[in-house]
């Protein structure tokens, strides 16, 4: 079959038609100059139908802007996109993390006590090894085992997107990252439905079912609302714990910084420049010095969460755009053997400490 040349006609007059006639008309001064609008356009309508859909069906948003992401990554094709889904997926990132301090006290991870924070450090540890153990089983590249290991020991997608900026394009590809955030994401909305009814069939204590909760579920608001799933006193208790673990987000991702050295864009950099955090992460900690040392108003706080969420949705949903789905397909299963082995080592462990160091 003789495939049609459509430069011979422009005069189409189906849509493709009438966007090669425009491309063939227009002149060497017409070329359109770069502007961030068309994929911020475009990443605000795909998050704003994951928004819609989360709030009618009871799904967890930032799955769902993965998914919305992913379905339209055909936009992130065209390169009048880039500029704007780049913005969405760097700066609404590390603004989203800045907002998410204001949420953490210091206050809040002294009540959790130096036992129980000594067990959550342990559960974190375990679980980063395990992202590393269940990589090497898989086949992946060690950061790879660093990115699942690190979201799910911390805040889920929220740490993925921190620690994916400090390991770089270069060294873990975005096929591989996105399928790593579908994966986390999968995996917390999963555990929120069943970890409350295996610590009720466990006859775990409030306090007990609050730490497993909390230590062992990625997103916050899916290990807060599991937490209160099982009683107001867990759900209480879980809040302390999964907080305590988005604190140390600062340093888990200062340290892995350190470990793993710079990316390709950051070697010309000078030593001091190389071992500087990264501005979000020392506004994060700022936030979150500012939250324990002024008493912020509780609207302000709402705000501020709703603020994180938005933007860390935008910076899902460009991210998943800017993915593309062949390579998704060609890196396999075995790509998602990180995160299940290093959830799993999570709940385990987590289940461990619970029993063995907090009394009923």
């Amino acid at each position: 079959m003789r495939e049609i040349d459509w430069a011979a006609v422009p005069q189409g007059g189906d849509l493709f038609g009438e966007l090669q006639y425009t491309q063939a008309a227009a002149g060497p001064g017409d070329a359109i100059k770069p502007s961030p609008f068309p994929g911020l356009a475009m990443c605000l309508v795909g998050s704003a139908a994951a928004a819609w859909l989360s709030e009618h069906y009871g799904f967890p948003i930032i799955l769902l802007g993965l998914l919305v992401g992913l379905s339209l990554n055909f936009i992130g094709r065209d390169p009048r996109t880039h500029w704007g889904l780049d913005f969405a997926s760097r700066f609404c990132l590390r603004i989203g993390i800045v907002l998410l301090g204001l949420q953490v006290t210091a206050m809040q991870i002294g009540r959790l006590g130096p036992v129980p924070f000594a067990g959550l450090l342990a559960v974190m540890g375990l679980t980063f090894l395990g992202g590393m153990v269940g990589a090497r089983l898989g086949g992946q590249s060690r950061y790879a085992g660093i990115l699942a290991g690190g979201a799910t020991a911390i805040c889920g997608a929220s740490a993925a997107l921190a620690l994916y900026g400090i390991i770089g394009k270069d060294r873990l590809g975005q096929a591989q990252f996105a399928l790593t955030l579908v994966g986390v994401s999968l995996a917390s909305a999963m555990a929120m439905s069943i970890y409350p009814v295996l610590a009720g069939e466990l006859a775990l204590s409030n306090r007990q079912a609050g730490f497993l909760i909390g230590a062992s579920i990625h997103d916050v608001a899916q290990a807060i609302g599991g937490g209160y799933a099982f009683s107001d006193a867990a759900g209480s208790y879980a809040t302390i714990v999964k907080l305590s673990r988005v604190a140390l987000l600062a340093p888990v991702v200062a340290i892995t910084s350190l470990i793993i050295g710079p990316s390709q864009d950051a070697k010309g950099q000078s030593v001091w420049r190389r071992l500087a955090l990264p501005w979000f992460i020392v506004a994060f900690l700022a936030a979150v010095a500012l939250n324990s040392i002024v008493a912020i108003p509780v609207a302000i706080g709402t705000m501020a969460l709703t603020g994180s969420k938005a933007l860390l949705l935008l910076a899902v949903t460009a991210t998943a755009m800017r993915s593309r789905m062949d390579l998704l397909l060609q890196i396999g299963w075995k790509s998602t053997i990180p995160v299940v082995v290093a959830t799993l080592v999570s709940f385990v462990t987590s289940l461990t400490v619970a029993l063995a160091l907090l009394a009923r």
